[in-house]
């Protein structure tokens, strides 16, 4: 397959978008910040499948990280990248510089509540999801895609994105593409490569945790007794817990007794060094 058409300014992208549309054909896209691991190209083979393009973007979006995070440092591979995507049959990566995505006077963000503020990711990362939100909802009004993905692994964020579209009106339809984990259970992620060996060997405790207070939960366990099981098991395996978390599958609203019915959430995140994992599963 050839190499994926590079898109470099938003004009571009526009301008490719409308060639498509006059084809007659979807375009469906599949927003990262690069660093691409086998978990990226399942989303990318997932949007294949729904539409007849598929556009990659990559961009370290520097407004989601705050100052103590490691942007500067966030891996970037973009030959690298750029020959995977080949590999899978990529239409076009859209590659923009920070310049275009926030050029000067760049004044104008997302607000975002409702799963953005449940005692998740947001507890820890306060501006986190605004700089999510804002630069996902461009890169939306920009390529007005048919559908786009995000991963499960991530499940705040999917929750923002979804309920943002849905309350902006933004005509995107969002999919959902299941978390893709190594060998070991252990979840993929960019971030997996700041493990050293030894952490490498012990991180996949933290699925095996999760899966145990799923199974607690189906036997009858109370919220809070599995909650607690898990932060201490995690503790015990050397861990540094933020949160292990039982919520709403939809909302992410903290549940004290589910209702029948009810689909539910365990999500956790946890330091190993100092490389910061989260992973999430169904509970039910």
């Amino acid at each position: 397959m050839g190499q994926p058409l590079v898109l470099r300014s938003v004009a571009a992208l526009r301008a490719w978008r409308q060639q498509c549309r006059r084809a007659g054909e979807t375009m469906g896209l599949v927003p990262t910040m690069g660093a691409l691991h086998v978990g990226h190209l399942s989303l990318v083979n997932r949007i294949r499948q729904e539409a007849d393009r598929a556009v990659v973007s990559i961009f370290v979006n520097p407004t989601q990280f705050a100052p103590n995070e490691d942007f500067s440092i966030y891996p970037r591979t973009f030959e690298r990248d750029l020959q995977q995507l080949s590999e899978i049959g990529a239409d076009a990566v859209f590659a923009p510089t920070v310049q275009e995505m926030y050029p000067d006077g760049f004044a104008t963000t997302v607000t975002v509540a409702g799963p953005a503020k449940v005692g998740l990711e947001d507890a820890f990362r306060p501006t986190h999801f605004g700089g999510v939100a804002t630069v996902v909802s461009k890169l939306l009004l920009q390529a007005l895609p048919e559908c786009a993905i995000f991963g499960e692994k991530d499940y705040q964020q999917l929750a923002v994105i979804r309920h943002m579209v849905r309350d902006l009106d933004i005509p995107v339809e969002i999919l959902a593409g299941l978390t893709v984990r190594e060998a070991d259970g252990l979840a993929m992620s960019s971030r997996n490569v700041y493990l050293s060996p030894e952490e490498r060997a012990l991180a996949p405790k933290i699925q095996e945790i999760l899966q145990g207070c799923a199974e607690k939960l189906r036997k009858g366990s109370a919220i809070l007794a599995a909650e607690t099981w898990g932060r201490t098991e995690l503790a015990i395996a050397g861990f540094e817990v933020d949160y292990i978390a039982v919520r709403d599958a939809a909302s992410l609203a903290p549940v004290d007794e589910p209702r029948p019915g009810q689909s539910l959430r365990i999500l956790v995140a946890a330091k190993l060094g100092r490389t910061r994992l989260i992973d999430n599963i169904a509970a039910n």
